[in-house]
């Protein structure tokens, strides 16, 4: 039991953040739903951010998000190939192997899913998921025969992080909420953020300004209470996550930020 929930914390903050690049569906829209356009500039294609996760002392895994632009449009459209991978390492990769990787193809401008594939094995473990999103009509063809309806813009795991950064919170007042619906696990699910500060932090060696917010959680389950979870975001045009960290029923996970590189504008680093 332990060493699931470690595991799952290491997926969870993996994705906060033998594998080939999927093959893009034939995507046929039609104009009953008006696909929205967002003023997005936090990233661009090749962006790389690496993290580092640990548990308590333990170096335990690691995390990769890449953002790549595809040659091939949807429905005449943009699209960002955006791809995250998690590891175990070390001697925790001895007993516990966990190769995680998500990946959604995201259109450009909208900064919405059309395709998203999940694919993990986490000690043997093994999960596949492949979502395809048809934005116009609302609805979400989950691959198996089931087809749900859906809110215009609704996101996926990977996606709905993206999503985050495309958030204004230059106004964001202490205990704001922020929504972003997903369609997760065949439901759809209010992944909700609450803004609590302004501050100044130490990653790496690096100071830099940051946002800090809490995940609103539900308590009982990985973690105990809201307060648990904590997560850093920089405080810039990018809004990169920088630092995370949790208190969870057998100890503690953070994770943080190792590399960043092909950002869209200037870290807000601390001289």
């Amino acid at each position: 039991m332990k060493t699931k929930i470690l595991i799952t914390a290491i997926a969870l903050l993996a994705i906060l953040v033998g594998f080939s690049e999927q093959d893009l569906p034939e995507i046929t829209e039609n104009n009953s739903t008006k696909l929205r356009n967002l003023n997005n500039n936090a990233y661009k294609a090749g962006e790389v951010l690496n993290y580092r996760l640990h548990y308590g002392v333990i170096n335990a895994g690691t995390a990769k998000l890449e953002v790549k632009k595809m040659d091939k449009k949807i429905a005449g459209r943009e699209v960002y190939h955006i791809v995250g991978t998690g590891r175990s390492r070390g001697a925790f990769d001895w007993f516990f192997k966990v190769r995680d990787r998500y990946d959604t193809y995201m259109d450009v401008d909208g900064v919405f899913p059309w395709l998203f594939v999940r694919n993990i094995n986490e000690g043997g473990y093994k999960k596949e998921q492949t979502y395809k999103f048809a934005q116009t009509k609302n609805k979400v063809d989950n691959g198996k025969g089931k087809t749900f309806e859906a809110p215009s813009g609704v996101q996926d795991m990977l996606s709905s992080f993206y999503y985050a950064r495309s958030i204004d919170y230059s106004k964001a007042k202490a205990n704001e909420v922020f929504t972003i619906w997903s369609f997760v696990d065949d439901e759809l699910w209010p992944l909700k953020i609450r803004f609590l500060k302004r501050e100044t932090i130490k990653v790496g060696g690096n100071k830099y300004k940051a946002m800090k917010f809490c995940p609103v959680v539900q308590e009982g389950r990985l973690f105990k209470n809201e307060g648990d979870v904590s997560v850093w975001i920089s405080d810039d045009e990018n809004k990169i996550p920088l630092m995370a960290q949790g208190k969870i029923f057998v100890g503690s996970v953070k994770f943080e930020l190792t590399k960043a590189s092909g950002l869209a504008n200037p870290l807000a680093k601390v001289e």
